[in-house]
């Protein structure tokens, strides 16, 4: 039903009520999924422009110029109720649903990276969720024929009511064929391409603007996609194909709220109104109503506008690829959103009404009181054991039992695979994009203006140190109940966070979604906030990208930026259940200049390995880097006024080791960023030595210690 005073609105504006259809209609494109209820004026902050945007938010998807031509179109969205209510499907139409917004702009997908979020795997529910999830992913995107090259995953207890299910998907298309969602002309031909339309889905756009329920998994169980990635993957080269023949004059996936949702937005964003015959969509089930068909959120659908006297070159495309395709309707002059339906109008909204009336605003925030950063906990007795045990925590152990399910190398462009700070992928020539996504919540929820700067500041390092200059991002903010006043304090301080850092590394912020009601239980238990980023960067020259992990005996290492004392939110403290306590790591004020020097540095070509510090601290990134051979370290010129765990464990930003044959050329290019030469790689262990540290891990203890969670799958 829709709420008191939105019908009250509507009314008014129609001088009329609505009927069912048109409630149903209202429903789902007023809702905080679709129109930004909450969020609006804060996303407004963000900078979105730059020299390299051709289109920023608003349509299916960003376009960014790249050179040569080239222009890459960038999305990301989530999928986090449907993925608790229905595990594979859930996470395998988030794919689908992103993959359509980057083909429907004229873009080959050429890539995906998948932020994931679960709670802890102590219990068979979050087992079989995290399972799972896994496994609709990459059966999609190996079905479809796009890598997912990157990713996260975290574990949480907030996120064992609500999972978040994050994508990211890159695609690729020369500059002269990109399309939008912006109808051009009344008069034109509206063309339903792909899967046929049935009942699952209803109401989906609705179903994810409220809060999770114990009972959710029978409840909602109708509001979820069922996801077809053969029919997918012949959608993908039907629309392509189509856009290529120069007939295709705008397109939009149809994703939240359905065909009411992509044919009333694509005909009010080009100042239009359309006309649907409903009774002219291809249909999988019998005796649908008009509410159902234009609810629904059935997959592997696209609408096409294409003028009159091209539609059967259209028709044939769709034909050649075996996919479902009718002409559903017109646009028109006359503003309005018009369906018939067995010969009566069943829907006669303003469109812009639908599609832009819902009311925005700024809800009530509370500031928290002043946190308590609590005491120390005492040294650890046994240091080494320490750094094991953070080493095979789940949030630090490998990835390999996840991204070994992926085909990351289809399509042949993946240069720097899954594994390691950021993926890299082959565009044009011998330049590069550098891909990766992710945040920490933890610093988020302790700090959530700090965790939305740290979010980006660790991205940024991540693709730096493989000589990427970020070029654009995009985000999915996930947060809980913006009606409760702490949860819309943490909403918008991280988005100011987010927005800060962004200018100050002039990275414009192009697009996203944002997932609010995050929470589940009796309680009303709100997960961990989460603003999850995927960022892209230009590579100039791929021949100096460093691998993750030593290479060369003998090379020197380099530790570069400083190390404090800023535990809060840390793996380690989240070991001893101190995970509240200590200082935030905060974004040094020369944050920008250091991600410069990284990236001046790799591209200078002396580089022979790198790797960001970050979830876990210096101890874990050194044991990362250590795979086929070790290394000798001394820490006795760092962090000086430390104690040893927080030297081995703290999260700081804006560091990264480096290892190099030519210690001079490359102190010289990192100039006065601060940096030191703390060890030299070679033997077959990882020594770790300085004040009153003196531990020493054999490689095997190490690769052992990563392997805690293939170990967990394997079982």
């Amino acid at each position: 039903m829709l709420p008191e005073d939105d019908l009250t609105i509507i009314i008014e504006k129609m001088n009329r009520e609505p009927n069912l259809v048109e409630q149903g209609c209202f429903l789902n494109l007023w809702s905080e999924h679709c129109s930004y209820r909450s969020s609006a004026p804060l996303l407004r902050t963000f900078t979105s422009t730059g020299d390299r945007v051709v289109i920023g938010p608003g349509d299916d998807a960003a376009i960014i110029g790249f050179g040569d031509g080239w222009a890459l179109a960038i999305g990301m969205e989530s999928h986090n109720h449907p993925s608790y209510v229905d595990p594979y499907n859930g996470s395998a139409t988030g794919v689908g649903g992103i993959v359509r917004d980057i083909i429907s702009m004229g873009a080959r997908p050429i890539a995906l990276m998948d932020p994931l979020y679960f709670g802890p795997l102590d219990t068979p529910k979050n087992l079989y969720l995290f399972e799972h999830i896994i496994e609709g992913i990459s059966s999609y995107g190996n079905c479809i024929g796009v890598p997912v090259v990157g990713g996260e995953t975290f574990f949480d207890e907030t996120y064992s009511g609500n999972p978040l299910v994050n994508v990211v998907c890159v695609g690729l298309a020369r500059e002269d064929m990109i399309v939008t969602a912006c109808a051009q002309k009344a008069g034109n031909k509206v063309i339903l391409i792909g899967s046929t339309t049935g009942r699952d889905g209803l109401g989906g756009a609705s179903f994810a603007s409220r809060d999770l329920s114990e009972s959710s998994e029978a409840e909602d169980r109708p509001s979820i996609q069922i996801g077809d990635p053969f029919t997918e993957k012949l959608l993908i080269e039907a629309t392509l194909e189509s856009i290529g023949t120069g007939h295709v004059l705008s397109c939009r996936d149809l994703g939240a709220a359905g065909l009411a949702g992509a044919s009333s937005e694509m005909a009010a964003k080009g100042d239009l109104g359309i006309h649907i015959v409903a009774d002219n969509v291809t249909l999988r089930e019998t005796g649908m109503t008009a509410f159902e068909i234009l609810i629904s959120e059935s997959q592997e659908r696209i609408l096409l506008e294409v003028e009159p006297g091209n539609v059967d070159a259209i028709l044939a495309v769709a034909d050649k690829y075996d996919l479902h395709a009718s002409v559903i309707g017109e646009f028109t002059e006359r503003l309005n959103f018009t369906i018939d339906f067995k010969d009566e109008i069943v829907c006669d909204i303003p469109i812009k009404l639908l599609t832009e009336g819902a009311p925005t605003f700024e809800r009530p925030s509370t500031t928290p009181p002043a946190r308590d950063v609590g005491e120390k906990p005492p040294s650890p007795d046994d240091l080494k054991q320490a750094v094991l045990d953070v080493l095979s925590s789940y949030n630090v152990a490998s990835r390999e039992w996840i991204y070994r399910q992926y085909d990351h190398e289809v399509q042949t462009r993946t240069v720097a695979k899954p594994g390691g700070d950021a993926a890299v992928l082959r565009i044009s020539g011998n330049m590069g994009l550098a891909m990766s996504c992710g945040c920490n919540p933890r610093h988020t929820y302790l700090d959530p203006y700090q965790g939305g700067r740290g979010t980006l500041i660790e991205n940024a390092m991540n693709i730096a140190v493989k000589g990427g200059q970020g070029i654009a991002l995009v985000d999915c903010l996930n947060f809980g109940n913006p009606e409760k006043p702490d949860i819309y304090w943490e909403f918008k301080q991280a988005i100011l966070g987010l927005g800060d850092e962004a200018r100050d590394l002039s990275i414009p912020v192009v697009g996203g979604n944002v997932s609010l009601y995050n929470e589940s239980g009796e309680h009303g238990t709100a997960i961990v906030p989460t603003p999850s980023i995927g960022l892209i960067g230009m590579v100039k020259d791929m021949s100096t990208v460093p691998p993750s992990t030593f290479v060369n005996e003998h090379d020197t290492i380099i530790l570069v930026g400083v190390t404090a004392d800023e535990m809060g939110g840390s793996e380690y403290y989240s070991l001893l259940d101190k995970a509240k306590d200590g200082h935030v790591p905060m974004v040094p004020d020369n944050a920008t200049s250091i991600i410069d020097s990284m990236i001046r540095t790799v591209e200078g070509g002396k580089v022979t390995s790198s790797h960001d510090v970050s979830l876990g601290g210096l101890a874990i990134a050194l044991c990362e880097m250590c795979d086929d051979i070790g290394a000798s370290i001394d820490l006795g010129d760092v962090g000086a006024d430390l104690r040893s765990d927080d030297l081995l464990f703290s999260e700081s930003h804006a560091r990264a080791i480096l290892t190099t044959a030519d210690p001079k050329s490359v102190c010289e290019l990192l100039g006065d960023v601060p940096h030191t030469v703390v060890g030299t790689v070679g033997g077959d262990s990882l020594q770790l030595r300085g004040r009153d540290i003196d531990i020493t891990f054999s490689i095997m203890e190490i690769i052992e210690a990563r392997a805690s969670l293939t170990r967990l799958m394997m079982e």
